[in-house]
């Protein structure tokens, strides 16, 4: 393959890298998001149920993410991500088919499972694809799209609603896009192929397993961002259209959020190359622990979309920097200490969701909620200095990352 076409064969696989999150998370996921105070209006939907929903759609997603950690076949996992995307396709045009608590329940809970392939399982196609042809294994373009996803949610549901759309003709036409970008998500990504025999492999740095300690204090400190993470995820828009001074303004905010994080794995990237892995990730935090409740603190426009910036810039450098983390530590099998995280992250935002939809029903509002996210986010926080101060496996990691900076 010449070095021209190589080219363009790399920009289709991250192409279909990009359409996939697009799909099975800026549709199958976050589509759920602006829809929600719709749904409130108009159906029987009240905050717990929302919340509820919500918690199934991250269950699914947990699936997902055991799946793909103890899967260790590329052919297989290239199968599951093809199913994957029909199956964000499916879940999303069934969400207009019914209004049964239960149905939706599962449909949130198989289209959580199909998010985890365009997060989890495209990255590693992706990744054995850029590998194999000698291509260097960034994923920022990728991640991205989950960004993109978001803007292309909140945007869409805007612009449906000035057409004065139901709920379930919106969900029917995020449908029909899902179907579009099914095509490149599923074309572009070549099925992945046995290496040449005798061709020159890279060897592998040894693996180099973390401390107890660092897992004692890394598993919570990952699962308290998670906490934080999914309220603003699941309830941004529901929390702003909630305020007179501020109604009409929900889908916007959430665009917002999703304009900060495109950038946001390359931006941190850099952050860490000059003050490491869990210095950068101590800083993102604490970042994202105030945007998570400015909104609590005050309804202006002003204040509302600079937590939409703060929070959109962090949440998804958080998770960007613990599993590059997971790779500079078992670098020749990543999966296993992925998962472990994945879970780590993926329990609180199962009940998290549905503990805050509890919280706003019996008081009205989101403003509890908001506060016991952003005090997780902080524990979370200070639980990584902690480490930092303590543990030599976390001291390499941040000194691995600074001798990047060296390099390049």
């Amino acid at each position: 393959m010449s070095t021209a076409s190589l080219r363009v064969q790399r920009y289709r696989v991250l192409l279909a890298g990009v359409c996939s999150q697009l799909l099975c998370v800026g549709i199958a996921r976050f589509a759920y998001t602006p829809l929600l105070p719709i749904m409130q209006q108009h159906t029987w939907m009240g905050d717990a149920d929302g919340g509820w929903l919500a918690a199934l759609n991250y269950a699914g997603y947990m699936l997902g993410a055991v799946l793909a950690a103890s899967i260790r076949s590329i052919y297989i996992k290239d199968t599951l991500y093809r199913i994957g995307l029909v199956l964000a396709v499916l879940t999303t045009v069934g969400m207009a088919l019914t209004e049964h608590f239960w149905l939706w329940a599962a449909l949130r809970f198989f289209a959580g499972l199909s998010s985890s392939a365009a997060m989890l399982l495209a990255s590693g196609l992706i990744l054995h694809w850029l590998m194999n042809h000698h291509q260097r294994g960034e994923l920022g373009i990728h991640f991205a799209g989950l960004g993109l996803g978001i803007v292309l949610a909140a945007v869409a549901v805007e612009l449906m609603l000035a057409f004065s759309l139901d709920w379930q003709s919106q969900w029917w036409l995020f449908g029909v896009l899902g179907a579009v970008l099914l095509v490149p998500a599923w074309r572009c990504l070549p099925r992945p192929v046995k290496p040449v025999a005798g061709a020159h492999q890279k060897e592998l740095p040894a693996a180099k397993p973390p401390s107890r300690t660092f897992m004692c204090l890394m598993l919570p400190a990952y699962f308290c961002a998670g906490y934080g993470y999914v309220i603003n995820a699941t309830f941004i828009v529901a929390i702003v259209e909630r305020e007179p001074l501020l109604a009409g303004a929900g889908n916007w905010t959430f665009a917002v959020v999703g304009l900060a994080a495109a950038p946001a794995v390359m931006l941190w990237d850099l952050v860490a190359r000059r003050i490491g892995y869990l210095g950068a990730l101590v800083v993102a935090m604490s970042i994202q622990a105030v945007g998570i409740v400015l909104p609590a603190i005050s309804s202006n426009l002003v204040v509302v979309l600079l937590s939409a910036v703060l929070y959109g810039g962090t949440f998804l450098g958080c998770v960007s920097l613990v599993l590059t983390m997971a790779g500079r530590l078992y670098p020749a099998s990543p999966a296993r200490l992925m998962g472990q995280m994945t879970l780590a992250y993926g329990a609180a935002q199962i009940f998290a969701p549905a503990l805050t939809g509890v919280l706003a029903e019996a008081s009205g509002r989101y403003t509890v909620g908001l506060w016991l996210a952003g005090g997780f986010v902080m524990l979370g926080a200070v639980l990584l200095v902690w480490l930092r101060c303590v543990d030599q496996t976390a001291q390499r990691l941040d000194a691995e990352a600074k001798a990047l900076s060296v390099m390049r």
